[in-house]
């Protein structure tokens, strides 16, 4: 295992819910983050970042980790979600409320 993969794995187990994104939750770099962080505010829950353009190292290792080649990329408790589509189709069909309650996932502070 690679030490970028050692790390994206866990940066994954450490977190409950993560997003790999293009830039921060408050200034998102590209429509699809922007669109995630938007789910995960509606939804509430607590969430942590990684901005992948500040390492482009995870940049690149992310995408081999879950084996989904574009970002943002979703994580809860360890899983690989999807990426801003599959968000937005589980938000509204109401799955991704219902894997973040099923879950455990603490709402956000």
């Amino acid at each position: 295992m690679s030490d970028t993969t050692a790390r994206i794995a866990e940066i994954v187990k450490a977190n409950d819910v993560v997003l790999f994104m293009k830039g921060t939750p408050l200034f998102p770099q590209c429509g699809f983050s922007s669109r995630a962080i938007a789910i995960l505010d509606h939804l509430g829950v607590a969430y942590d970042s990684v901005d992948v353009l500040q390492d482009m190292e995870v940049r690149q290792g992310i995408k081999g980790f879950s084996d989904w080649p574009t970002i943002p990329q979703l994580y809860v408790k360890g899983e690989f979600v999807g990426g801003s589509d599959i968000m937005m189709e589980m938000y509204e069909a109401g799955e991704l409320h219902q894997l973040m309650a099923d879950s455990g996932v603490k709402p956000a502070a």
